[in-house]
């Protein structure tokens, strides 16, 4: 076989295997959106991904994957106009952070510069809009909206109550309350919110979660310096699990609806230094709840975390993890969902 058949065919197999399992590349550094979004002729934004994978009509499930680089959203992108909302839809990282390559600088970022995009309840700016059952997010790190106009920004918003399934796994939240603060990391309504392995660092909240709560969890996850408050919560149906995470230095530890008292279990996890534990939101704002319902089994209240921050090298390849001599390291909470350290 000549180079040219053999070229051919290779070409031939990857335009295949594209189709096939319905995956769409994007790069931000060297794409372009006139490409056709294979791995050889990757697009340039993610919105066009978006706009490719509503076209698709198959079984499979739809990958976009992010080549690294910085993804500055000028509006929101909607996940939406998935013909076959029976099947996954996941934009996920090219390279994951356990992948032996993987480093701090091969993860995607996503930023939005945009003002406001959304006016349900409030004036506020989304990331992403989750507007179809079955998203997965993953390796992904969101960070603030500088823009100076936005007061509420949400890198993840669902705002519709009867969508269910939405997992975000391995992705890193970074708020900077005085350049480019993040007021809610994930704002998801419905059912079937599952975070996983994620790292939530100087968002004013971590989680909101309000209107028909049902089948969540939260495991193996670190929320650190909520300023408001790691997680707020409504009332919810069934199905609630919260296990292996770490909350420290946070104003307060859990935020719940009014006049609501949910029956949940907190598993097997590091909660400590924060400011307060259980609370709800009055019409002054956030006070302490006395009266409480939930169940602890093996919570630590105690320690010091430690976290592998920035220094003079820069990015330390586990960031903002626990280092070995923090508490709370056995729980295997953070990025990594088989750490090497």
């Amino acid at each position: 076989m000549n180079k040219v058949t053999s070229l051919a065919a290779i070409l031939l197999f990857l335009f295949i295997q594209n189709l096939s399992a319905q995956i769409l590349y994007v790069d931000a550094i060297k794409g372009q959106d006139s490409g056709d979004g294979t791995a050889r002729m990757p697009l340039a934004s993610i919105q066009k991904a978006m706009d490719l994978a509503g076209g698709f009509i198959g079984k499979e499930a739809i990958h976009i994957k992010l080549l690294p680089g910085l993804y500055l959203l000028k509006d929101k992108v909607a996940i939406d106009k998935i013909r076959n909302e029976g099947i996954w839809l996941t934009i996920e990282a090219a390279i994951m952070p356990d992948d032996a390559d993987w480093g701090p600088t091969k993860m995607p970022v996503i930023q939005s510069v945009s003002g406001n995009n959304s006016v349900t309840q409030f004036p506020h700016s989304i990331g992403f809009l989750i507007a179809s059952n079955n998203i997965s997010l993953k390796g992904l790190k969101f960070i603030g909206n500088g823009n100076p106009e936005v007061k509420y920004y949400y890198p993840i918003n669902r705002e519709n109550e009867s969508l269910k399934g939405l997992d975000i796994s391995q992705c890193y939240f970074i708020g900077e309350r005085n350049s480019a603060p993040i007021q809610g990391s994930i704002w998801a309504h419905g059912a079937g919110t599952h975070v996983d392995h994620c790292i939530f660092y100087g968002s004013k909240n971590a989680l909101l979660l309000f209107k028909s709560i049902r089948d969540f969890s939260l495991t193996n996850s670190i929320i650190y310096g909520a300023y408001e408050a790691a997680v707020w919560f409504g009332a919810f149906d069934s199905d609630f699990v919260f296990k292996n995470n770490i909350v420290s230095n946070c104003t307060y530890f859990w935020l719940r609806a009014e006049n609501t008292f949910p029956k949940y279990t907190l598993n097997n996890s590091l909660i400590t230094n924060n400011d307060g534990f259980m609370g709800y939101y009055a019409k002054n704002g956030a006070i302490p709840a006395d009266k409480n319902e939930h169940t602890e089994n093996q919570i630590q209240k105690s320690g010091k975390l430690i976290l592998s921050e920035v220094k003079t090298n820069g990015l330390p390849k586990d960031y903002l993890n626990p280092t070995k001599e923090s508490a709370g390291k056995e729980l295997g909470a953070g990025i990594f969902i088989n750490p090497k350290q």
